[in-house]
């Protein structure tokens, strides 16, 4: 009985895929990522968008890194995490990722998760949607060459939602991530190492996304804030995980179950 209940699942699930294939009509098309969810025993894993915050009961934030990668910096970000066992989100820029291949070639060996944050970082607010769309596609395209992975996540540059937006993020499924509030420390404006440091620390929750940057100007301070902001949570019994981590966790916690993501590949 189990065994025809997998077949009939099994059968189903192809059924499912091949329609959202057939959709896909022309050379461009036929290039999409999907990042389609599944339901593994009725669970569906990544079914919230856009994120702020997840719920979860255990010590755990997602530290999420923009505009990069840096050839020094994104280095630098990636010593940190690696001192306290965590791991974080990037948002890359699709024209970076080209020019620092090698470093997205490290985040996705060390177990770092890649978002998308478009391919040359245009103005949200200037941008219609079939031009976001291109550009989302473009950063997903490089992203897949490099790793062999399409990314789940979409983060609007400046956090901008308007329905151009909305629609290019849902049309290229993707899931908008944004940040917690209270946890955007503004690093990019180098407020001070202290400054940013209070600024995440005394707000800090669990379930949290914390927005920092690992390129643009000159990012030291934000390397030395992450330093003691990861040893101040973690003898607070913090971890520091990935988006995905987050949300895998908050779907175990409240169901006692496992959930898993498909990504539809060309």
């Amino acid at each position: 009985m189990n065994g025809k209940k997998t077949l009939i699942n099994i059968s189903l699930l192809v059924l499912f895929l091949s329609a959202i294939l057939a959709k896909e009509t022309n050379t461009e098309h036929a290039s999409m990522n999907s990042s389609m969810n599944v339901r593994h025993r009725g669970i569906n894993c990544f079914s919230a968008s856009p994120l702020y915050k997840v719920n979860v009961k255990e010590k755990l934030i997602a530290f999420t890194f923009d505009d990069g990668p840096h050839p020094v910096y994104t280095r630098n970000v990636l010593k940190v995490l690696n001192k306290y066992q965590g791991k974080g989100t990037f948002f890359v820029t699709g024209q970076r990722a080209q020019s620092f291949s090698s470093v997205i070639k490290e985040l996705d060996g060390q177990g770092h998760e890649i978002g998308n944050h478009t391919f040359s970082h245009p103005s949200m607010r200037k941008i219609t949607s079939l031009q976001l769309q291109k550009e989302i596609q473009k950063a997903d395209d490089t992203i897949y060459s490099l790793t062999g992975k399409y990314p789940v996540f979409f983060r609007p540059p400046a956090g901008i939602q308007n329905s151009a937006v909305i629609s290019a993020a849902k049309k290229k499924n993707h899931i908008i991530v944004i940040w917690s509030k209270n946890q955007d420390p503004k690093d990019w404006a180098n407020p001070g190492i202290e400054t940013i440091v209070r600024r995440v620390t005394q707000h800090a929750e669990p379930g949290q996304i914390v927005l920092m940057h690992d390129s643009g100007v000159n990012r030291t301070q934000t390397v030395k804030a992450l330093e003691k902001i990861l040893s101040i949570l973690s003898k607070q019994g913090y971890k520091f995980v990935t988006i995905s981590d987050l949300v895998r966790q908050s779907t175990k916690e409240k169901t006692g179950d496992e959930c898993v993501d498909l990504v539809i590949k060309p």
